[in-house]
């Protein structure tokens, strides 16, 4: 953002402001899918080779479905993942397709993108060698001192994180990365799998819908380059000692986005088998989409890559203003180490505007993709002050924006300050503590004319006292929805100074996200590899576990340990990990929900030093954190509110004595709290502390105090939309259908159907029936319907046409399939991003039968245990009248 401009004063307006609801107007809130595009897992077959796989796949399919029309796109022979990418013209196919010999599953292959990479400029000194405060944060410095910066072991990058990065690749030219690509240098290989011109056919160019790859994974825009930096960074050769943490390890990049910012699932694939084959040790993914469930098959091939021996840390995301529920995949991968962000305890940019009562006030500001000029005249602003509220960040700006303010300045509601998401609305906000807004306010009300200004010269460079250490508000929120712990750990990412391309900046830059923390994580795990050889990998999730420091919600006296669903068992330390002689498996601990409820564990405690040892164990909980405020179904943005609800822990032993070498297993039971209301969703967790000289290690756990097969699904209120959902509206005028209409499907005049969900559903199901069907809402049938499928990811808008007709719901018979979704993260607040799920209806059937005139009703149905259950108004199909 670009305040710095002469003597700009401000008359302030104060006052708060929820956001109001939003519009209605159709603008396709969906996943996107690579329309007609499924990635087919076949199952390999010992005694055929893995051509004959693949022959003997289409040689059926095409015994099965002689004319249809197919394209196969890609095969994949890899002992992870055996099948093949093919664009199929009609969903009807995929029913033959799934029943084949060897068809294991069906992908539908979703597109990711993202908006610009945001850097702000880097500092005008430099920081003491062996002192670089990332690296002190979590000891690597001192491992370095020990002679250990990861030589030898090599590293895979993958770099894209939504909603972060932009065109992906690395600046090899570089100096503090070596200044060569290839082999002997610092970046001794990769690949580009796409070039600059693919969008994966986001915008209708059959060229850009085609990869076109090629060996030199160069950057486009800085984010690959950051993250490059942040692992291999040479403090020898920049001029501001930027220590990489594994500065001595081998890099390969793997570029998957073209600079339009798009990839898709299929070239994620790819690109994670080459790495594995390449013999990388650690393969490091800074990338992701709004996800929630450990089912994407980006999760599953990275998982399984873990699970082969070698390490993947995956970034967690960037939504925590968007609250609990919000991990990002591939990090919800069950094998993956997913990353969360702390904000870095060392001097990092901040700004500062002045009052006329003389006041100097620091302020966090948003980045810019390349220097911006100073305008060429002062301006005369009107500004407001906001306080920061349970809604995202961005959505709060933009309505006062909307209202006439030209600069927003936003101040802290009492949790983490740091920097947060502003995306396009950078140049018109400013993030400010919540002490300095309360003054601000207190001055306002007792000085009439108060201004304030922003000068020219206002930048500096202060050490983090206040926040370093803690989890980064932009940091995303777990678990999954199926209950696995996401993040596993932290490591610093908030505000990290790291190379840039030599046109940004000069190549250095300030960037935040978990884009930076994910390569710190990674740089870590080549360091315990180096030290303890690379068969270690399947060990270094539950060693970065058990010696990581725990983080507290903040540094005042009764903050709570911070809820693990926001930065997993602590912020994971270099120096525990590799001079601790006690090791403890597993590293976490899953309670699941109350109706599941696991609460008898073990763990086990082992003496892996020279000496005997007495352990001291005890409960350290942390707080219980709300998804829902009581009384409401809507999701709480981050921070989300803790409160003192723990789980109850009985430990078999609270005292162990262990000989060197000694084993020794530890029962605990875990009881869920009465005193909290579940309709809240409450997120239980904590550690189990494990204390000995020299020594403190945990195992951590976590669970939800509720039942979640009672959790409402449906946003049934108009406090977000505005109207109570779902609902049908007009694609071309946007108006919301409240009794019978007609549709001519001709100049956009078609339905669209508009579902919020406040918690994530493993099917949204939309059948078409006759007009004279009665089914009341919230009918709720057991087990699947007769029409449900088992592809295990969204199947739906992605293609035009699926399933045939026929089944019913409630011995009411359902006329034919219209779409359908499975696996869907929940909606959150903000009307740029993920606030509502938009399915434009065509004229026809999901299998590409017309739908005949006439009257109907939609039947839409979200699964929790029963089905949520909505029948639209009389909705009169006629195609081109």
């Amino acid at each position: 953002m670009q305040l710095s401009v002469l003597a700009v004063t401000i008359a302030l307006a104060v006052f708060t402001l929820a956001a109001g609801p939003t519009s209605l107007k159709y603008s396709a809130h969906y996943p996107h899918y690579a329309e007609g595009k499924v990635l087919v897992e076949l199952q390999p077959n010992s005694a055929l080779r893995k051509r004959d796989v693949h022959a003997r796949f289409l040689d059926e399919l095409d015994r099965r479905l002689p004319y249809s029309s197919m394209s196969v796109h890609k095969m994949f022979d890899h002992t992870l993942f055996t099948g093949v990418s093919l664009v199929v013209k009609s969903l009807d196919d995929l029913e033959t397709i799934k029943g084949l010999t060897g068809v294991v599953d069906v992908h539908p292959v979703r597109i990711l993108s993202t908006p610009k990479f945001d850097t702000t400029d880097p500092p005008k000194f430099a920081f003491t060698p062996g002192d670089y405060p990332p690296l002190v944060q979590t000891g690597v410095n001192k491992i370095h001192a020990r002679g250990n910066k990861g030589k030898g072991i090599n590293i895979g990058v993958y770099v894209l994180l939504f909603p972060v990065g932009e065109c992906l690749g690395v600046d090899w030219t570089h100096p503090a990365l070596g200044g060569c690509f290839g082999p002997g240098c610092k970046i001794a290989g990769g690949w580009d799998f796409v070039g600059d011109a693919y969008d994966a056919g986001m915008t209708g160019d059959p060229a850009g819908a085609t990869p076109v790859p090629d060996p030199d994974p160069q950057d486009c825009f800085g984010h690959g380059t950051h993250v490059s930096g942040i692992i291999g960074a040479d403090p020898a050769k920049n001029p501001y000692n930027i220590t990489g943490v594994a500065y001595e390890a081998t890099l390969r990049m793997y570029r998957i986005m073209g600079c339009l910012g798009v990839t898709s699932d299929d070239v994620i694939v790819e690109a994670l088998l080459r790495a594995y084959d390449e013999g990388n040790d650690v393969i490091t993914l800074s990338l992701g989409e709004w996800d929630g469930w450990t089912t994407s098959i980006t999760s599953v091939v990275a998982s399984r890559i873990s699970r082969k021996g070698r390490v993947v840390t995956v970034a967690a995301g960037n939504s925590g203003d968007s609250g609990l529920w919000f991990t990002s995949g591939p990090a919800a991968g069950v094998d993956v180490i997913a990353i969360g962000s702390t904000n870095n305890i060392g001097p990092g940019p901040l700004f500062k505007m002045e009052t006329s009562l003389g006041q100097s006030i620091p302020y966090q500001r948003g980045g810019s993709a390349l220097p911006l000029p100073a305008p060429a005249a002062p301006l005369t602003l009107f500004a407001v002050l906001v306080r920061l509220g349970n809604c995202a960040a961005t959505s709060q700006i933009q309505n006062v924006l909307n209202k006439g303010a030209k600069v927003v300045i936003l101040y802290n509601n009492g949790g983490i300050w740091g920097p947060i998401p502003m995306g396009a609305l950078q140049d018109q906000a400013v993030f400010i503590d919540t002490d300095d807004g309360l003054a601000l306010l207190g001055a306002v009300n007792a000085h009439k004319n108060f201004t304030v200004s922003f000068p020219d010269d206002n930048s500096s460079i202060v050490p983090n006292v206040k926040t370093g250490g803690l989890v980064s508000a932009f940091s995303s929120y777990g678990p999954t929805f199926d209950m696995y712990m996401k993040p596993a750990v932290s490591t610093p990412g908030g505000v990290i100074l790291s190379t840039v391309p030599l046109f940004i900046f000069s190549g250095y830059a300030f960037a935040s996200g978990t884009s930076m923390a994910t390569p710190h994580a990674a740089g870590i795990a080549a360091l315990i590899l180096k030290a303890k050889g690379k068969g270690y990998a399947t060990n270094i999730r539950d060693l970065l576990q058990t010696t990581s420091t725990v983080i507290p919600q903040s540094y005042a006296p009764e903050a709570f340990v911070n809820t693990l669903a926001a930065g997993g068992a602590g912020q994971a330390s270099a120096l525990n990990a590799l001079t601790y002689t006690t090791v403890v498996t597993p590293g976490q601990l899953l309670l699941n929900d109350t109706a599941h409820w696991k609460g008898v564990q073990k763990f086990t405690i082992t003496n892996g030093g020279t000496t005997s040892r007495t352990y001291v164990l005890k409960h350290v909980p942390a707080g219980t954190a709300a998804s829902r405020a009581r009384g409401s179904i809507q999701p709480l943005g981050g921070p989300v509110p803790l409160s003192s609800a723990p789980v109850t822990v009985r430990l078999s032993k609270s005292r162990v004595d262990l000989r060197p070498g000694q084993s020794l297993p530890i029962i605990a039971t875990f009881t869920p709290p009465r005193s909290i209301d579940p309709s809240t969703i409450p997120i239980v967790s904590g550690h189990i502390e494990i204390a000995t000289q020299g020594e403190t290690l945990k195992v951590s756990y976590l669970g939800v105090a509720a039942d979640l097969r009672s959790v409402q699904v449906v946003d049934d209120t108009p406090q977000v939309l505005g109207v109570v959902s779902p609902f049908l509206q007009d694609a071309a005028s946007g108006s919301v259908q409240s009794g019978p209409a007609t549709y001519t499907f001709v100049n956009n005049n078609s339905p669209v159907l508009n579902v919020r969900i406040v918690f994530g559903t493993a099917r949204l199901a939309i059948d078409l029936v006759s007009a004279t069907a009665h089914i009341p809402t919230n009918i709720h049938k057991r087990g699947p319907s007769s029409s449900s499928s088992s592809f295990a990811g969204w199947v739906g808008s992605w293609f035009p046409h699926f399933r045939s007709h026929g089944g019913s719901y409630a011995r009411v018979p359902v006329l034919g399939s219209l779409d359908e979704w499975t696996y869907l993260p929940r909606n959150n607040n903000n009307p740029d991003e993920n606030i509502v799920y938009q399915v434009p209806i065509a004229a026809s059937f999901a299998n590409g039968t017309a739908v005949p005139k006439g009257a109907y009703k939609i039947l839409a149905r979200v699964l929790r245990e029963d089905y949520e259950v909505w029948v639209s108004p009389v909705v009169n199909f006629a195609p081109g009248a």
